[in-house]
């Protein structure tokens, strides 16, 4: 009933970690009470776990919410900064050698 059915949020990008925040703190009328509870938690950054937390419902659930959310232009999602490659054992042991030759 949450999401009027939908299982799918409307976009791919909400990851567990992604944070959310809300753009503006007045309520928009004609929002469902979970949305306005979202837009209350979200005046500071949260992540979408966080949110599914307060929120006590599935994930999937508050990803649909956040992306109709995020489609209104009524919160603004910073994607997770991707982990960095982890570097190249030989170049680091080539490295150390010419550190150590110093």
């Amino acid at each position: 009933m949450i999401t009027g059915g939908r299982v799918e949020p409307t976009r791919n990008t909400l990851a567990l970690e992604t944070l959310v925040a809300a753009i503006s703190d007045s309520p928009e009328q004609g929002l469902g009470p979970e949305a306005m509870v979202i837009l209350s938690l979200c005046q500071g950054l949260l992540s979408v776990a966080e949110v599914a937390a307060h929120l006590r419902q599935p994930i999937t659930v508050v990803k649909v919410l956040l992306a109709d959310l995020i489609d209104a232009g009524l919160i603004l999602a910073r994607p997770p900064i991707p982990v960095a490659d982890h570097p190249d054992k030989a170049l680091l042991r080539e490295v150390l050698d010419g550190l150590r030759r110093l």
